[in-house]
């Protein structure tokens, strides 16, 4: 089997007392796009320094395609990086600004502006090499620093927090942009974000931190229907997380008891007795009666969808349903028939 792009074995960062990054091992596929994904603080964007070699870690081993790069410096790397304020240097032009790495590595002027040329033609910016950086949109700025990252060739490329900076509908057609051109050169993509749908739009893999450790690894899917535990089940996007009761669970079926009432649900096996549970507010159908009976006390019409928050015994559920499906005024009282459960591990 080829080497990983990345591994990391038991590799600690510690700033004074404080360990930002906490014996965390990992290999990291060839030609995959892996989100680092969590809250502030959890130790994602120290992990990509890591990998960048901006910063050396206190213990452990890395290495990059079978290379150990542990000690080396970033230079060294063959990493390259996009950084989150994309760092374009405003008096150059657009062609400048790719070409000055080829230049600063040696290459002679005409070579490495005929590179930036093709760089920046692949990547749809063909006709902007005379532009400033001010001249740019924000979704034409982030491509010129991919394409200022990617003609040096790097053996992995790194994104942090890369479309933070650009509003909702650019942010969406840039990570389609990012997502394509990942797939089509077949890069090894580490891609920083605390951003869970960006996370799920983009990634062949994802690891989710917090407090400096993985709580979990997996692909998006993996995670989003089969989250390790609580916290996991809220970062992977919304979920109400309610205590319960596992009756009998075979065949993909359960009954169980949930705020004092016996209901059935779609749901993996898991042994009878108590259980944390996790219902996506998706999975959660409103209707007169069946299910778990509550009160609407709150609903909202997004366009698309309605959301509603229902009090019942098991506590609040949010609950996403599609414009279409019948509308339940804030009072209302519901049952909530819930579709399928998720049975946390911890």
């Amino acid at each position: 089997m080829a080497d990983p792009a990345i591994r990391f074995e038991r590799v600690t960062k510690s700033f004074g007392p404080v360990r930002a990054v906490d014996a965390v091992s990992f290999d990291l596929p060839r030609g995959a796009l892996v989100t680092l994904l969590g809250p502030s603080g959890c130790g994602k964007t120290t992990t990509l320094r890591l990998i960048a070699g901006l910063e050396l870690p206190s213990e452990g081993r890395i290495e990059i395609e079978g290379r150990d790069v542990t000690r080396l410096a970033a230079a060294e790397r063959r990493i390259a990086m996009v950084f989150q304020s994309y760092a374009l240097f405003p008096h150059m032009t657009v062609l400048e600004n790719v070409a000055y790495g080829l230049s600063v590595n040696g290459a002679r002027r005409a070579a490495a502006e005929a590179e930036a040329r093709a760089m920046l033609a692949s990547l749809g910016l063909e006709g902007f090499e005379a532009r400033l950086p001010a001249e740019l949109s924000g979704g034409q700025q982030q491509r010129v620093a991919v394409a200022r990252a990617l003609v040096l060739r790097p053996k992995v490329l790194l994104f942090d927090e890369p479309l933070s900076n650009l509003d909702a509908r650019l942010r969406r057609r840039v990570r389609e942009d990012i997502r394509d051109l990942q797939r089509r050169l077949g890069l090894s993509v580490v891609y920083v974000t605390h951003d869970q749908q960006e996370a799920l739009a983009v990634s062949d893999l994802v690891i989710v931190m917090r407090d400096g450790r993985i709580a979990q690894m997996g692909r998006p899917t993996e995670l989003y229907e089969d989250p390790a535990d609580s916290f996991v089940a809220d970062f992977m996007g919304e979920a109400n997380v309610i205590a319960g009761e596992v009756l009998a669970a075979e065949g993909g079926r359960a009954r169980l008891r949930v705020g004092g009432v016996e209901v059935e649900s779609a749901m993996r096996a898991h042994p009878p007795g108590p259980a944390t549970l996790a219902v996506r507010p998706e999975a959660v159908t409103l209707a007169e009666a069946g299910g778990v009976p509550g009160r609407v006390v709150r609903a909202a019409f997004l366009g698309q969808t309605r959301e509603y928050e229902v009090e019942t015994a098991a506590g609040m559920l949010f609950v996403i349903a599609p414009a279409s499906a019948r509308a339940f005024a804030e009072g209302a009282a519901v049952g909530c028939r819930l579709e399928r459960v998720i049975p946390l591990r911890g």
